[in-house]
């Protein structure tokens, strides 16, 4: 009887080994086809975006420097007739200062260079005696710093302008130069003419008077002496208007506003100069860019613009105020980064004029333009541009997802684009605001039919 149990037990372990067994087999072993599919992807995502109703923007976005209006290299010169080496004996002002109206900038053998308003550019030495547009801006440089020309008429170089470059002179601690070489040596020979003509003409009337009737000699004396006097004195007036101080070419430069700034200054006292001294900047901060060949037809004048400051992050509105004809030469243009980038290869320059004054500080760095290059006039229905198809019969397409998971073909019509969407407007079917169009690659389980 104990036998027959055990065999029995034995039996049913046995079974449940097998029973075991069998099960973890079924788990392991697999037929071809359930491994092939067990190890094929997974069904690709579909990619979707909502219809959106905006307004449509399409930007340029470029880099540009940030620069004044004006911006001169001044190289300097010998003044009036002096020669010489052209030695640094002073810098008052240090590269990257602000100064006003008035300020002496350099030094070179012992002259100055300064400062005065002005939109003019000057080209000639300033003397008494002349005229023109350029004494007219002097005397008004001149005016503005407390300097009266009054008794000259505007645009003439007289005696009170004379008095007012004498005074400018005298505030910075210099003597102007003499219009002249002699200067006053001639003035004096002139005055010396004069007294001595007057001295004869006395003379030739006390002849006059003491000389016998009928004497004719001493009345033609008289008359000659009156003719050299007037001589002299027109003499002397002429010498009177051409002598005086004069305002050398070489000892101003003419900025249109103030305070400017003095953005670079290669030379030391004590350096030779025969090139580039310096370079200043005044007017309005600005800012240029350049735009690449295929941007150019995109921008045109009076389109808004983005500034932006990656320094800072502020961000200023602004205005294209004007964009070349001509293609700049490559790596042309003087300051800075006028974009590095843009100075690799060549384009056409764009100069952007901000809404307000732009910070100071920004003078010199390199900005990011954004220019509103079109838009629409109010918000359309828009969707990506990647959700946008063309079919073979060359109908365009959009494909609506729709609750269910499946899809449906929406024929649309495409209008602007901006900023990587477009505007559609369906020709048949349904297509609202909110509904989910497909803008990726996935299986297609679309019904084929168009609404």
């Amino acid at each position: 009887m104990n036998r027959r149990r055990r065999w029995a037990a034995g039996v049913a372990v046995a079974a449940t080994l097998l029973t075991v067994s069998a099960t973890a087999a079924a788990q392991v072993i697999k037929s071809p086809a359930q491994a092939a599919a067990d190890s094929a992807p997974p069904p690709p995502s579909v990619l979707s975006a909502p219809v959106e109703r905006r307004v449509l923007k399409d930007s340029v976005i470029l880099r540009g420097t940030v620069t004044a209006e004006q911006s001169v290299q001044v190289t300097p010169t010998a003044a009036g007739e002096a020669a010489g080496r052209l030695v640094v004996t002073k810098t008052p002002v240090a590269a990257g200062a602000s100064f006003e109206a008035g300020k002496v900038l350099l030094e070179v053998s012992g002259r100055p260079l300064i400062a005065l308003q002005g939109g003019l550019p000057v080209y000639r030495d300033l003397r008494p005696g002349m005229r023109g547009d350029d004494v007219a801006q002097l005397q008004k440089a001149l005016s503005r710093l407390g300097h009266s020309t009054a008794g000259d008429r505007k645009g003439h170089f007289g005696t009170g302008t004379k008095d007012a470059l004498t005074g400018l002179y005298a505030d910075l601690g210099y003597e102007p130069l003499p219009a002249t070489r002699e200067g006053e040596a001639t003035l004096s020979d002139a005055r010396d003419a004069v007294t001595e003509a007057e001295r004869g003409l006395q003379d030739a009337r006390d002849a006059l008077a003491g000389a016998e009737d009928g004497d004719k000699g001493p009345a033609r004396q008289v008359t000659r002496a009156e003719e050299d006097l007037s001589r002299a004195r027109r003499t002397l007036a002429d010498v009177q208007e051409a002598s005086g101080p004069m305002l050398p070419v070489s000892e101003v430069v003419f900025l249109q506003g103030f305070p400017a700034r003095l953005e670079s200054l290669p030379v030391a006292v004590g350096a030779e100069v025969s090139d580039k001294a310096l370079t200043v900047t005044a007017g309005d901060l600005v800012v240029s860019g350049v735009l690449k060949p295929h941007q150019k037809d995109l921008v045109r004048v009076g389109q808004r613009v983005e500034i932006l400051s990656e320094i800072t992050g502020d961000r200023y509105p602004a205005e294209v105020v004007s964009v070349a004809d001509g293609v700049t030469p490559q790596g042309g243009g003087d300051g800075a980064d006028a974009a590095a980038q843009s100075a690799a290869e060549p384009g056409y320059t764009m100069v952007v004029e901000p809404d307000g004054e732009l910070d100071s500080g920004l003078a010199g760095q390199g900005v990011r333009l954004t220019v509103e290059a079109a838009s629409t006039d109010h918000e359309v229905l828009a969707v990506p541009v990647s959700a946008v198809s063309a079919g073979v019969d060359g109908r365009t397409t959009l494909q609506v997802l729709n609750e269910d998971g499946t899809r449906r073909r929406v024929p649309v019509t495409t209008k602007a684009t901006g900023d990587g969407w477009v505007e559609v407007r369906p020709e048949r079917g349904r297509l609202a605001e909110g509904d989910r169009v497909v803008t990726g690659a996935g299986p297609d389980r679309a019904d084929g039919a168009a609404e």
